[in-house]
């Protein structure tokens, strides 16, 4: 199996990879692994001193759970993690506060957390806004961030994680309708010059297999997709890195086939 990055955008935390001689059953693995297994920070629990805001405290904890939090992997660990010694290897949990009667939308950089590493991701996500009355609204609580993972609840999954089957685009150098052909793809990838009709190798992955190209060639153009070849994306929410996340997951995916192993042997 061979992995290469096609595009690494870390302020969009955006990350591309060609992983080519492998299968559907194994990116798919790697897929569910990074969502369902690598595990974040999100606010699991509140108490609330105050909430006199239009929202119920069910509905502010709610959008308090969803808001992204910066996850330090080192630091903290899950209830039933253990390190090699049997030991209990960090602290499972953080508390952020927030009091504020200031009139207009409450954001979620406002929380202030007791570990300035565990913080959101996002300083302008509203959680509610406070109006002004004869007595000015109210919110103050307190509440628990600990490490999850996504199969328990989506407020912690790490990110949105696609594949697909890398696409193939066969072309006629020559044709008659060559710039016709290369207007009706959607996301440039066939380009014309001189009559003749040609691939951008730099764009040849963003073709969505729509057809379109197809339809108006006349049988110029061709498309296929690889069996063992497949494009890769990975999309944080912020927590963790992209890379961060794959590299995690490799390493819970290798911890199960490990442990399987094991089992087997017993």
């Amino acid at each position: 199996m061979e992995v290469s990055v096609l595009e690494e955008n870390k302020k969009q935390n955006v990350l591309s990879l060609s992983i080519k001689g492998s299968t559907p059953a194994f990116v798919n693995a790697l897929r569910r692994t990074i969502v369902d297994e690598v595990p974040t920070m999100a606010i699991d629990t509140v108490e609330f001193q105050q909430n006199s805001s239009i929202l119920y405290d069910e509905m502010v904890a709610h959008r308090l759970g969803l808001v992204p939090l910066k996850t330090d992997l080192k630091s903290y660990s899950m209830p039933d993690e253990q390190s090699e010694d049997g030991e209990f290897r960090a602290q499972f949990h953080v508390k952020l506060h927030l009091k504020s009667k200031n009139v207009g939308d409450v954001l979620s950089g406002e929380m202030k957390s007791d570990d300035p590493k565990i913080v959101p991701v996002f300083d302008n996500l509203p959680i509610v806004r406070l109006a002004k009355g004869k007595d000015n609204q109210e919110l103050e609580f307190t509440a628990v961030a600990k490490l999850g993972k996504g199969k328990q609840h989506m407020k912690w999954a790490p990110g949105h994680v696609t594949f697909k089957y890398q696409p193939k685009v066969d072309v006629s150098k020559v044709s008659d309708n060559a710039e016709d052909v290369a207007k009706s793809c959607p996301v440039n990838v066939l380009v014309h010059k001189s009559g003749k009709l040609s691939v951008d190798p730099k764009k040849e992955n963003d073709c969505t297999l729509c057809g379109a190209c197809v339809d108006v060639s006349e049988g110029v153009a061709k498309l296929n997709e690889s069996n063992t070849d497949f494009i890769f994306n990975v999309e944080s929410w912020g927590q963790l890195k992209p890379t961060e996340m794959v590299s995690q997951a490799i390493d819970i995916f290798d911890k199960k086939l490990d442990d399987f192993a094991e089992t087997l042997k017993a």
